[in-house]
């Protein structure tokens, strides 16, 4: 009983040193600081660096465990894998020189450059540090070297309001390959110098299963009962995840391989599904909010610094490694100068030498194995927790917010009719770019639409001719010629091809549950006029609000990480408008005073055109 109550007393400390530690920081005005660094400093005051007030706990190490686990598991779903798809179009509306080509760099292209560039370079002072005699394994330090905290970069380009930039963006994607690269890097290190060596090809297993998985997840995620299960108690998204990570992370530790390999696969397979964002804001909360604090405080505890006095050579360690952290990323980053300024380059370089989790892994494994020894091992976390420590505040000092232009959407109306046509008038030429296509075009009105429109005519609505054109190079693709059939050939074939959104006309039945089954969108003018006859009979003053351009419904798009999870009730916005509705992915919200906003909602608003256009430009242009 006496052993179990000091279990108890250790786990109450730590808990309190978590709970406590943002607190501190909000208190002090320490922001600079990311919460898992100052999690680690208070884990040296009260562990054997400090007061020492922390014994051994068979909790504390299975919770310490576990957080370490569901930190890899949230850095895999932090990874964006649409950033690996970017489309032609968006070339289209921004960054063109006088030839009309393309000046923006492909952050994709940069992203992939510079990090070969880190890696090599990696490799080089790698052997430099063996060399010295410093360290004898030249695979871990390369790892260590190379490797750059995805869970610092993101949080910091978003306070920095960076994360929508072309540099934002490349430097979020170097951060992701480095992610990808190194984790499974480490799992190769740990497959050639670990007990299990020579099982390297069972790693194919683990990879293979995931690739499995994520085919199952797909089928079944938009299944109808799987949303009956989402709610209440039930909560099945949240099992299956827990699911997921737990079976993953088992299966890792069966084919040899470390378990952080396995949660790290299971986020980025729950990434790759496109999870409902509030689920994800679920598991941050729990993450965060519970077993990641209480990971980051046990490492703290661990660290003896005072043990690294008595050995100069782990002591010289310390302010070599994060000159070489510097170097790696630094020197790569210079191709960068073609397009960004210096302060932008260097404060990018800054940013990318954070390190943190994966160093820990790394350094934690490679004591194990006995590749180094404990103090070499708190050098390590050390000087990774130094990187976190000074890098962002030096971002935050060099780099510049520039407002760019908002890139407009670039919309392609096949087929030119009294539905099309009027829409084209009236759409915002600030926002959308939109492009008319058409077979032939009906004498009486040629010359009159020639002057207003620019309609390019096609010899027939034949898919090959489409793509010539580049129709599908677009974020809208709105289907509305003559023909039903042919409006779905060609709506399923923009879906497939990667289109955002495509919205076609329908009037038969079978035909609109066919396209709304591919995830097209359907409009009807059948549905649509008996709709609004029907509306103008039972209830005149709705149809008065969508059609009165003093109190219309609008819809507006949250884009300003600003106000990223505000209660509306904290929402400093007084203007005369009313939030009809938010809708977040598949999810339609009614708003209340504790409803809080996020990235990417689509609020439906009405009020003055005033009010709602200050309340656009606070909300879509951050």
């Amino acid at each position: 009983m006496e052993a179990h109550g000091e279990s108890v007393s250790s786990l109450l400390i730590v808990i309190i040193a978590a709970f406590v530690t943002p607190i501190l920081m909000h208190r002090l005005r320490l922001n600079v600081i990311p919460v898992v660094v100052a999690e680690i400093i208070i884990g040296l005051i009260i562990g054997h660096s400090g007061f020492n007030l922390v014994e051994e706990s068979g909790w504390l190490e299975t919770l310490s465990t576990l957080g370490f686990i569901f930190l890899m598991f949230l850095s895999g779903l932090e990874i964006d894998f649409s950033l690996f798809s970017k489309k032609k179009k968006q070339g289209r509306s921004r960054g063109t020189n006088q030839n009309g080509q393309n000046n923006d760099p492909s952050p994709v292209f940069l992203a992939i450059i510079v990090f070969i560039g880190i890696l090599l370079l990696s490799v080089g002072l790698s052997w430099l540090f063996v060399i010295a005699g410093f360290i004898d394994n030249v695979f871990l330090m390369t790892l260590i070297i190379s490797t750059i905290s995805l869970g610092v970069v993101v949080p910091t380009l978003k306070e920095a309001q960076a994360m929508k930039t072309p540099i934002g963006q490349t430097i979020l994607l170097v951060a992701v390959i480095a992610d990808l690269v190194t984790m499974i890097l480490l799992a190769v290190f740990v497959s050639i110098y670990g007990d299990g060596s020579g099982n390297m090809w069972l790693l194919l297993i683990l990879f293979a299963v995931g690739i499995v998985l994520y085919f199952v997840g797909r089928h079944f995620k938009n299944q109808s009962f799987i949303e009956a299960l989402s709610k209440g108690t039930i909560q099945i998204g949240t099992r299956a995840i827990f699911t997921l990570i737990i079976f993953l992370v088992a299966l890792s530790e069966s084919v040899g391989a470390e378990n952080i390999l396995g949660a790290f696969i299971a986020g980025a397979l729950v990434s790759l599904l496109a999870p409902n964002q509030d689920l994800v804001h679920k598991l941050d909360s729990f993450g965060y909010g519970f077993l990641i604090p209480i990971f980051f405080v046990m490492i703290g505890v661990d660290i003896n610094i005072w043990t690294l006095f008595g050995d100069s050579k782990v002591l010289m360690l310390i302010p070599l490694l994060l000159i070489a952290l510097l170097l790696s990323k630094l020197v790569p980053l210079a191709i960068l100068r073609k397009w960004y300024d210096t302060r932008t380059v260097i404060g990018a370089g800054m940013i990318l030498t954070s390190t943190l989790s994966l160093v820990i892994a790394a350094a934690a494994i490679g004591e194990r194995m006995g590749v180094i020894d404990s103090q070499m091992e708190s050098a390590l976390i050390l000087v990774a927790v130094l990187t976190c420590i000074i890098t962002p505040p030096f971002f935050k000092k060099l780099y510049v917010h520039q407002e760019e232009a908002i890139p407009k959407q670039i919309v392609s109306f096949i087929g030119s009719n009294q539905a099309t046509l009027p829409v084209v008038r009236e759409l915002d030429k600030e926002l959308f770019e939109s492009h008319l296509y058409h077979t032939r075009l009906d004498k009486i009105d040629e010359k009159i639409t020639r002057s207003v429109f620019d309609i390019r005519e096609l010899e027939a609505y034949e898919i090959d001719e489409l793509e010539q054109l580049g129709v599908f190079d677009a974020d809208i693709v709105v289907v509305s010629t003559g023909t039903e059939d042919i409006n779905k050939k060609i709506a399923c074939y923009a879906k497939n091809k990667g289109v955002e959104r495509v919205i076609a006309r329908a009037e038969r039945s079978d035909i609109d549950k066919q396209l709304k089954e591919q995830g097209v969108e359907v409009f009807s003018y059948l549905l649509s006029s008996k709709t609004l006859l029907k509306a103008m009979i039972e209830s005149p003053n709705v149809v008065d609000i969508l059609t009165n351009q003093e109190s219309a419904l609008y819809e507006i798009r949250m884009n300003n990480s600003a106000y990223d999870g505000i209660m509306l009730r904290e929402f400093p916005f007084t203007g005369d408008v009313i939030m009809v509705r938010i809708f977040r992915g598949d999810d339609s919200i009614v708003p209340h005073g504790d409803t809080r906003l996020f990235l990417n909602d689509h609020l439906v608003v009405t009020g003055s055109t005033e009010y709602v256009d200050e309340l656009q430009n606070l909300l879509e242009f951050s």
